[in-house]
This record gives structure tokens, sequence and C-alpha cells, in this order.
């Protein structure tokens, strides 16, 4: 059918005074976020915890999307899947086996990782390499040469990292580290960090007996394993059963020192350092071991003294302060230590731009490029003192830490256990 020239003019103006609705969710109205300003993330291994981290972080946060999971277990990512696209209300979460796949895909942003502990460093490298944030959950490293190469991958793509030590991010910890920063308890010398009150140092280093290995699209026992020695697979490794096993878990100095030595650290102003000084003691869990700090002041691992779970007590010529999961305030020598508790949280925020929440702070410094409050250095310092705990332990005997060399003063054995071999095609740090 032939159009003149005036009826298709007539035809295309029509067109253009038609209304053409726009949702509002697509400009930013209504307290949504526009898709441009809107922060793009996957996830590698949310089975347990992951879970709770994806939806207490990206799925609770207006400027985030979360788009995509991959995991080595088939129903562990249909689970995500499910959970995300109940959340949006659509079908668009894409699930992937192969995590080179997901960080291939140029539209995510950051990456949130918390696979078990054998994975943490691995997939933080992959993922910054690929020009990826990442937010990783603790213990983010298996070893110390681990942690090293996490903060040098960070440095070298300029990258956002940041660990899931998220009582740096807390009021209740943030407050009682204040206490301490601002002199109210007088001069420190002492902290103590709580242990987790199961398992000890020593950790299992037998096989548990073969079974039948699932289809790989079911489970990829070999990526699972990754850069570990290898194991024949045993489905209690994937019911939780990795934990206490030398290949996989980080002790339990690890456990919970990944998180109270974090915040001790911090607090005292030597979240860029480490203790130099890790004595032996005759303990399954190292309880009551004395590490110190060039300064002279000691970091002390306690299983024993709070209400509630990961917490940090210290001990000042002026006072002392106390805190722990649970806790709905510090708990201090004397209640004036407290009396302007808000006033103290809002000079906190104000002076360093952190923000209440630790995957907040995450957002924002993506968004920023600031360093985040648990960065690839304050994690790798603290991490180095729970390794340095544990090869103290497992040599029973005193070490002394060298922490601008990264090294064991005079030791050789104890230097060798900075890092661990990694299977072939699995080398990553």
């Amino acid at each position: 059918m032939r159009v003149s020239r005036r009826g298709f003019l007539k035809g295309a103006l029509a067109a253009s005074a038609a209304p053409v609705i726009i949702p509002g969710s697509a400009l930013g109205l209504d307290g949504a976020v526009a898709p441009s300003e809107r922060i793009v993330m996957g996830g590698i291994g949310l089975g347990g915890r992951g879970t709770g981290d994806l939806q207490w972080g990206p799925l609770s946060e207006k400027d985030v999307q979360f788009v995509a999971i991959c995991d080595v277990q088939k129903s562990a990512r249909e689970r995500i899947k499910r959970i995300t696209d109940a959340h949006y209300k659509n079908n668009d979460c894409q699930m992937y086996s192969d995590m080179r796949e997901i960080l291939a895909r140029p539209d995510i942003d950051c990456i949130l990782t918390a696979t078990s502990d054998r994975w943490h460093a691995g997939v933080a490298i992959m993922a910054m390499r690929a020009g990826k944030d990442v937010y990783a959950e603790k213990p983010s490293c298996m070893t110390i040469a681990e942690g090293q190469a996490v903060v040098a991958a960070s440095k070298q793509y300029g990258r956002v990292f940041q660990t899931g030590t998220q009582r740096l991010s807390e009021a209740n910890f943030i407050v009682a580290n204040e206490l301490l920063r601002l002199g109210r308890l007088g001069e420190v010398k002492t902290v103590y960090a709580h242990l987790a009150p199961w398992g000890g140092v020593e950790m299992n280093r037998k096989w548990a007996p073969a079974e039948p290995e699932p289809p790989r699209d079911v489970l990829d026992w070999d990526a699972w394993l990754g850069p570990c020695p290898w194991r024949p697979f045993n489905n209690t490794y994937i019911r939780g059963g990795w934990h206490h096993q030398y290949d996989f878990y980080s002790s339990v100095i690890g456990e919970w020192g990944s998180h109270t030595f974090a915040q001790c650290q911090v607090a005292l102003g030597l979240g860029e350092t480490s203790p130099v000084f890790y004595p032996y003691v005759d303990h399954p869990a190292a309880e009551g071991m004395e590490m110190r700090f060039a300064n002279g002041v000691r970091m002390i691992q306690k299983q024993q003294g709070w209400r509630g779970t990961c917490g940090v007590r210290y001990v000042g010529s002026e006072g002392w302060v106390s805190c722990a999961d649970g806790y709905s305030r510090p708990e201090v020598s004397h209640p004036s230590l407290l009396a302007d508790y808000s006033k103290i949280l809002q000079d906190y925020l104000t002076r360093t731009g952190h923000a209440v929440g630790h995957m907040r702070d995450f957002f924002n410094c993506v968004k920023t490029r600031r360093v985040t409050v648990a960065n690839a250095e304050v994690m790798y310092r603290s991490m180095s003192t729970v390794h340095c705990a544990n090869i103290a332990q497992w040599l029973k005997r005193d070490l002394t830490w060298d922490p601008v060399k990264a090294e064991f003063v005079n030791d050789p054995e104890a230097n060798r256990l900075r890092s661990r071999a990694q299977r072939e095609g699995w080398q990553i740090a």
C-alpha cells in the first residue's frame, strides 16, 4: 500500500503526540534509584552465611541490583535464584557454575563471596583481576602469603575490598573502639580477644572415606576443592564437615579471631601491623596466649568472659570497656564513659566517612572509591596474627615476627608455613 508524503508526516506527528509511559523506577522517582546509579552485584558461593549476607546486603539496599549467582552446587545456585527472583518479582537472576563466566560479565561492578575458608582469597583475587570490587567473608585468607596476594591485587587493579568483619561497622563496637582511641580509658596496655569456644588449633588431616562423586552439573567437586590438595568426594564436607579440617579451615583461632583481632588492632591504631611475639601455650585452643605488639601492648586470646559472641575487652589505667554480640550497650567500668554515646558515634561517622552497616560501608566506597573500614591491609594484618598464632601452636615454641619483612626471625621452619602448596591447575596466589 502506497502512503503519500503528507499522510506519512501526519501519522508521524500523531505518534509523537501520543503519551509514552515510563515507570517511575526507571527515572529514580518515588524513592527508587535510577538504573544508571545502581551498583550491579553478583555472588559466588552464597550458601549458609552467604544467604544471610545476600538478604541484609544487596537485597536490602535500593541502590544495588543483584543479578547473578555462581555456585559449584546446583541446589545452592537454584536456591539463591529463587530468593533473588522472589525479592525482585522477576525471573532475571542468572546462574553459573563456573566463576570465570560470571566474572567475564562487563555489567557486574562487584562480587559478594561467602564460600568456606579455602576459597575466599582465590575468589577475591580472580574477581579483582577481572575489574570487580569485592566483599569477601572472613576469614579472608588461608595463609599469610594469600593475604599478601589479596593486598597486592587490590593495589594493582585499584579495587575496593571489604572483609566481612562486620562488627567494625556496628554501633556498639564502634563506640567501644572510640573510647580507647579517644583516651577515655587512660593508657591501654592490655586488650582481650574472644575465641570461639569449640575446637582447637590442631586440625584433622585424615581423609573421609570416598563416596560416589555426583554428576558435575550437580556438584563440580574439582572446582569445590580448587587450590586445596585433592581429596576423594565425601558428602560430609559439603554439609559443613570441612570445619576443623586442616586443608579447608583456618582453625579455632581463625574462626572468631579473624573478627576480634581486627577489632582490637583497629581500636589500638595498629590495623596496619601485627604483634611481634607469639608465646606457645599448652592449651588446645591457645587460651591465654599473650601476643605482644612492638609498643608493648598485649593482646590476649580468651575463650571465656563475655555474655555474647566475638567479644573484645580493653583495659586501661582509667577504666575498661567490654563489648560482644547481644550487648545493648558496651559494658564499662563507669557509666560516665557512655554519657555521650550518640555523640561519640556521630563524631566517628563524621570523621571517617564510614557507615553503620558493614555492607553499606562497602557500597559507599564502591561509589566514592574511598578505602573501606575492613580493607585488604586490615584483613591481611589481622589474619597474619591468626596464622602466626597457629604456627606457634603447631611448632610448640615461641615465635618472633617481623611485620615489616613479613617473616619470622631466625626460624626457617616457621617461615615455610607462611604459605601452602596449591594444586596444579588451580594456582591463584
